[in-house]
């Protein structure tokens, strides 16, 4: 293994002699430097392949270093600060530092950095291999489209990738936020470590902080063993929050610790232990809204949403429908051991119909329409036709004295209902009228509903039970 080069650069004699022993052995030789002119010095007369900077120098901040990107052209850079920070986090993304550690500097953190070392030049040249797939087939790692919104989403996934900062994925119900998070993971540094995917809407409220943090012995009754969390088990690697605003807000406020601290207790534990691993989130309620909704932290959505993704509906791109059928029917044909081929009729039919279910409905589209044709060809018989109407916007103004959302149909479309809500009414209210009158509309097909509404249909059942449990119903 071909060795690697390291430059400190901290004007604390102690701490860098410190770290100077712990980086050195079979993978690196070490230099060091207590100011920026002997960081740049030294960097003239040996190219590092890392460097763990110092934010604060004597002649500086370390930050300064990266005012001449030919100089660190090809090192990964990690950061030392006495502080984790959000302005960190931003401005170490901006300047394309791959990490930071925080003083103290633990052996584990620090340990945890020099496993996951890979130089930028490595990297690049996996996107540039990713972006000629893109350019021949049509796929970006586990992504399928050529569309326009589909490359300024694989320009974000490759930016970010390389950094260990947060990441917060939104859009709607069958949109591919797992898959966006999988592809953020295989580009990082972390690709070698778990990736652990957590849908909060899909465990128990009363299991859910366990299931995270994990457990000791006796912490509960039937805790017989100790247990370790999704923290400890996607340790070093990449933690996935999907359907995070359905996370119960006292946990939510245990999150924002972590986030904030790097570490975490497991229930009935007095100890703390590290966090190492990157957190990326995925809602697929508009965050703001789910803030003025009681159902997301305002601290710490700012916290999660360092850099936001925003993944496009499938409407939005059309066009990639085709691939995206080809794709996914060559993988049935390869499971089933047949081949079939859809018609032009069949992908005419798929490019115009209006995906309410986005990717996660084309894939059962054509998942039924494989089992339903009877030759070699996949016509268009039983695939979905036409496309749902859309609920019409609710007019600029309503009656001030108006006390609940009225609902009340269009002169124009009589058969579409459309929600009304006087200025005043709660997010919270809004929502339930909007979710009310598509159940109505969709004749209480819940399924039909969930995909009309963009979410998913385990968290339409849990609004329903939230408003069964109210004892009242909007008209």
């Amino acid at each position: 293994m071909p060795m690697h080069h390291a430059l400190i650069v901290d004007d604390d004699l102690d701490s860098a002699m410190t770290l100077r022993e712990l980086v050195a052995g079979e993978r690196f030789t070490v230099a060091v430097a207590h100011t920026l002119r002997d960081a740049r010095r030294q960097i003239a007369m040996q190219q590092p392949d890392l460097v763990l900077l110092d934010l604060k120098l004597p002649d500086g901040s370390g930050m300064d270093l990266f005012a001449d990107p030919q100089l660190i052209a090809n090192s990964e850079i990690v950061l030392i600060t006495g502080h984790a920070s959000l302005d960190t986090s931003i401005e170490a993304l901006r300047l394309g530092a791959a990490d930071y550690l925080v003083k103290p500097i633990a052996l584990r953190q620090l340990e945890g950095v020099l496993a996951r070392f890979m130089k930028p030049s490595a990297l690049k040249a996996e996107v540039e291999t990713l972006n000629a797939d893109l350019a021949s087939r049509g796929r970006f790692g586990h992504l399928w489209g050529q569309s326009a919104p589909m490359l300024r989403v694989y320009e974000q996934i490759s930016r970010v990738a390389g950094t260990a900062v947060t990441v917060f994925i939104t859009g709607e119900s069958g949109t591919g936020k797992e898959v966006v998070a999988q592809s953020v993971h295989d580009l990082s540094r972390r690709r070698q470590r778990p990736f652990l995917a957590v849908n909060c809407g899909a465990i128990s409220p009363n299991l859910i902080e366990s299931e995270i943090f994990g457990h000791e012995k006796g912490a509960f009754t039937g805790a017989d063993r100790q247990h370790l969390g999704f923290f400890e088990r996607a340790n070093g690697g990449t933690l996935f929050l999907d359907e995070i605003t359905e996370m119960p807000l006292e946990l939510q406020v245990k999150l924002l610790r972590v986030l904030e601290t790097g570490r975490f207790m497991r229930v009935g534990s007095t100890v703390s232990q590290e966090a190492d691993v990157r957190i990326i989130a995925a809602t697929n309620r508009p965050p703001y809204q789910a803030v003025a909704a009681g159902k997301l932290r305002e601290d710490l959505l700012y916290r999660l949403n360092v850099f936001p993704i925003e993944l496009p509906p499938l409407r939005e791109r059309l066009s990639d429908v085709g691939l995206l059928a080809q794709h996914f029917l060559e993988g049935i044909n390869e499971q089933e051991g047949r081949r079939r081929q859809l018609s032009p009729e069949a992908l005419e039919r798929l490019a115009t119909y209006h995906w309410p279910g986005n990717v996660r409905e084309l894939r059962n589209a054509v998942q039924r329409a494989y089992v339903m044709a009877e030759g070699e060809l996949i016509d268009d018989q039983w695939l979905p036709r036409g496309g749902p109407a859309p609920v019409a916007p609710a007019p600029a103004a309503a009656p001030a004295a108006a006390a609940t959302p009225e609902l009340r149909p269009p002169t124009s479309v009589p058969q579409i209902e459309v929600v009304t809500l006087p200025i005043g009414t709660s997010m919270a209210q809004a929502e339930r009228a909007l979710i009310e009158a598509t159940l109505r509309h969709y004749k209480h097909q819940k399924e039909r509903t969930a995909a009309v509404l963009g979410i998913s249909l385990k968290t339409l059942y849990n609004r329903l039970k939230e408003y069964a449990a109210d004892g009242e119903t909007l008209p």
